[in-house]
This record gives C-alpha cells, structure tokens and sequence, in this order.
C-alpha cells in the first residue's frame, strides 16, 4: 500500500516520467534477476531471463497532464493537453506546475459567472494558471515554454474500499506489473517474465513499443484501466456493463490473440475470482496495439482494471479489484509451461 500510494503522490506526466520510474525500479531490484533500461525511460524488471518463451507485461507510468505554452505580461500561464485533459474537469482546479527553476503551485482561475462565467462548450484555450506571480519576468524565474503541470490532488480511500486520486490510470497498472513480478520471484518459472513501467502512453504509446522491440516477447499482456459505466448517468446499453468489485476486464477483439485470453479464465476460474469483458474492435486504445507491431508481430491480450471518471482529478477504482488481478496474472504464469501455441490454427 506504500508503494502504491507512493506512486500516486509522484507526478509523472506523459514525458516525464524519470521519476517515478527510478521510484519503482528501486522497488522491483531486489525481486528481480535483471533490469534493463532504455532510451525511451521504459524501465523492465526481469525474471528467468534465460528462458525461451518471453512473457511481457506492460503498465505504464505516465499521467495526463498540462503543457505550458505561454506566459503573459501579467504573469498568468497559458496551456495544451499533454493527454486527453477534459477543460471542464479542469476548471477551478489547483496544479503543480513542475517548473526548470523550482515546482510552484497554481490554480486554474475561471471567469465568475457575475462576469459572465463560461459558457457552453469552451476549449482548454479558454482557461489559464495563477501561479501569484505579479508579471511575465517573475514568473519566468520559474517556468519556461514546455514545462509540465499537474493536478494537486492526493489520493484518498473512500468507505476503506475504493481508491481516489488523479492518475490512476495509470499508476495502478505499473503498480500491479511490479506486484506481479515481486510475486512471481517466490517462484520456479518455466518462463521469463519482463515486468516493464512504460513511458508515453497517454500520448503516442512509444515507450512500449521501445520495450517490446528491445524484449522480442513472445506474448505481451497490456495492463491498463478501462471505463467502469456503474454510476449515474452512463448508458450502460450503449458503453457496456462494467463495475468495480465485479473483477479484471479481459478485452475481446481484432487486436487480442484468441488463445491468450484462455488461460486468464483458467486462472480465474482456480482462483473463484469473477472476470468481466469489453470490446474492442479495431483497437484498444492502450500499449498492446503498439507491441502487437514490433518485430515480426507479437500476440497480445489486454487486462484491465474498471475505472470511474477517466481522466478526471477524481479517478476511482477498488481495492478489490487490484488484489484480484494481481492474483490473476501470478496464477496464470506460474502456471504456464512453455510450451504454450498461441498460433489460432493450431489446437
């Protein structure tokens, strides 16, 4: 639980991710037979490295975040997405605006509606930070064109079962990627695993595509959240029957090997644990469509974790449903031999 809140607490934006991931390399060292870094900031911990059949596991590190674009001549900071921010979640927050010259704090100042507030639709251009600085020079001590910001928002546990917090997606995810491997280390494999946190998904998705290319896995399992439609308002019909504490997401389409969801439920179904499923025709959305295409082609699936309010300061998943598929992931590969075909023609 310290770990993971400890990951919550870092800002990692998509793009700077260095440190949270010297954060979870020093957690997975001892458990690990191998580490390896590269160019991209992927950090990969490695267990039976001599193994034929590879094992990738990929959860990435990286948050949406805010891009600093402009100060004006009054000192206010003018912003972009670095990732799929929604404006209105954005409005009246406070940030972190993680600066070159030092980390200053900041909120997202909204016209009062006395003043005719915000009307309507309105775009990120509308919007703007009071750090306090009184001019252009000030703040500029402080923060350049390119630097990052953050929501400044701590994770909380609501009713000692759910966890609250900005980033979860997908903090979690690298998360559950080191628990496995700290787990799987107390056991003799028949296969390599390579635990990897990855960089850059919540804006081009390079950083597994660096980790696959470099791992040459055998398989790949993206480890991500996906949308939970079980609060008020959400079409469930129209987006799918997704809810906390009902179990990990196993994805079903074009993308995902057909014989790597198999052995999941197998696992499930030993553990008694429930699973539940989303579609995802052409795409997923998440690091297995970049490892998919490395090399000569790798069989991917992907495991996800429900989640409510994506890409909102208040993303909320359970407890529950973290534990479960930790042990979902540990079970299915200590339980794998090796000599497992993921070839769809063969039986």
């Amino acid at each position: 639980m310290d770990f993971l809140m400890e990951l919550l607490t870092t800002p990692s934006p998509s793009s700077l991710e260095m440190g949270i991931q010297k954060k979870w390399l020093e957690y997975v060292r001892p458990y690990a037979d191998e580490i390896r870094t590269d160019n991209a900031g992927n950090v990969i911990g490695v267990l039976n490295p001599e193994a034929e059949f590879k094992i990738m596991l990929a959860g990435h590190c990286d948050e949406i975040g805010l891009v600093i674009n402009r100060v004006d001549e009054r000192g206010f900071l003018h912003f972009d997405k670095m990732g799929g921010i929604n404006p209105k979640a954005a409005v009246g927050m406070k940030v972190t605006v993680l600066g070159y010259g030092g980390t200053v704090t900041g909120v997202i100042g909204v016209n009062a509606q006395h003043h005719g507030g915000l009307k309507g639709d309105f775009s990120l251009e509308n919007l703007f930070i009071d750090c306090g600085a009184k001019s252009k020079e000030e703040m500029e001590r402080y923060v350049q064109i390119g630097d990052l910001a953050v929501y400044k928002r701590e994770p909380e546990i609501l009713m000692d079962r759910y966890l609250s917090g900005r980033g979860l997606d997908n903090r979690t995810g690298s998360f559950i990627v080191a628990e496995v491997l700290r787990q799987l280390s107390q056991h003799n494999l028949n296969v390599g695993v390579y635990a990897a946190s990855t960089v850059n998904e919540e804006t081009n998705m390079g950083g597994a595509y660096f980790a696959a290319a470099g791992i040459e896995p055998t398989m790949a399992i993206a480890v991500d959240v996906t949308f939970a439609t079980d609060y008020p308002k959400v079409d469930s019909n129209k987006h799918g029957d997704v809810r906390l504490e009902k179990g990990p997401v196993l994805a079903k389409g074009a993308p995902i090997n057909r014989k790597m969801n198999k052995p999941l439920e197998n696992a499930a179904k030993s553990l008694n644990l429930n699973v539940q499923y989303e579609l995802t025709p052409r795409m997923t959305g998440t690091d297995a469509d970049k490892m998919r295409l490395t090399g000569q082609g790798v069989p991917v699936s992907l495991v996800s974790l429900p989640l409510r309010y994506m890409h909102s300061p208040v993303e909320t998943a359970s407890m529950q449903d973290i534990e479960e598929e930790i042990a979902l992931l540990v079970h299915m590969i200590k339980e794998m031999t090796g000599e497992e075909s993921l070839n769809p023609l063969e039986d």
